[in-house]
């Protein structure tokens, strides 16, 4: 499970991390990714830097109701376990493609990893060139 702390819950989070911040894509899903510098947070107090939280986006196109939980279940699992490597005060949002699905736990977890390294290196930027 997420902790509290450090979940996306208001429609406005969700829109800072999609519309100001940086994306990468995969087979099996889109990374949003806004980082301090580039985004604020409209409910942080003054002063303080949030930790890095996390929302979720899985469509009814990835399936029925339980594999749609099934999928954000693994999503969340595998964010928890990487909140250590974003920056404080990030917003990110994993949105599951329809191939989630089927996919298995160590695909959705190559796929993330790879696109948090994409996003998080000075290559992840739009127009840079590997």
């Amino acid at each position: 499970m997420l902790p509290p702390v450090n979940r996306l819950r208001r429609r406005d989070e969700f829109a800072i991390a999609v519309r100001r911040g940086r994306r990468t894509g995969r087979p099996l899903l889109v990374v949003h990714l806004a980082q301090p510098g580039s985004a604020t947070d409209p409910h942080a107090s003054p002063g303080e830097t949030p930790p890095a939280r996390a929302g979720f986006v899985v469509s009814k196109a990835v399936g029925p109701a339980v594999v749609r939980n099934r999928v954000k279940r693994r999503l969340r699992h595998l964010v928890r376990d990487r909140l250590g490597l974003l920056p404080e005060g990030s917003l990110v949002v994993v949105r599951a493609l329809p191939p989630a699905a089927e996919a298995e736990y160590a695909d959705l977890a190559s796929d993330l990893d790879a696109a948090l390294g994409r996003l998080l290196s000075r290559s992840g930027r739009p127009g840079a060139r590997p």
